[in-house]
């Protein structure tokens, strides 16, 4: 199965903030979206970035004093791993837990095509694997046709 795959069911749209706006906004995003990350761009529409949960939370830690004035590319993560849609996805899931990441953009010809995260890789390997069995169970037991 392929990232592509995933897309096809998950669709392209991906959430995103620039480098200048503040990890409020970030936020406000990332509650009222229900999603653990989002990707950042620069003023030229590059990723710059990527901005996630964790990455706050490590901001909130660090900067006791608060975050009211915090701008996004002070937090975000800067070296963002991409995959391609022909990517298996048995490697991106193992390329996540290698480098710890939940999230990573789809980028073919240079071109964002959508974000996957672990949990949509799981629900994909999960489904593939319940496909699998049941067509094994079925070609052991005969369809009955």
């Amino acid at each position: 199965m392929k990232i592509k795959d995933i897309l096809g069911h998950k669709g392209p749209k991906v959430w995103a903030v620039k480098v200048n706006q503040k990890i409020y906004e970030a936020l406000q995003i990332m509650v009222n979206q229900k999603i653990g990350a989002l990707l950042v761009f620069d003023d030229k529409g590059n990723i710059a970035g990527i901005i996630s949960e964790r990455d706050i939370v490590r901001g909130c830690y660090l900067k006791s004093k608060g975050l009211g004035d915090t701008l996004v590319s002070e937090l975000m993560t800067r070296k963002v791993i991409t995959a391609s849609p022909d990517d298996n996805i048995n490697e991106i899931m193992g390329v996540m837990t290698e480098n710890r990441v939940r999230h990573i953009p789809v980028v073919s010809a240079g071109k964002l095509e959508g974000i996957v995260s672990i949990g949509d890789v799981v629900k994909a390997l999960l489904e593939d694997s319940a496909h699998q069995i049941r067509f094994l169970k079925e070609y052991m037991h005969g369809s009955g046709a």
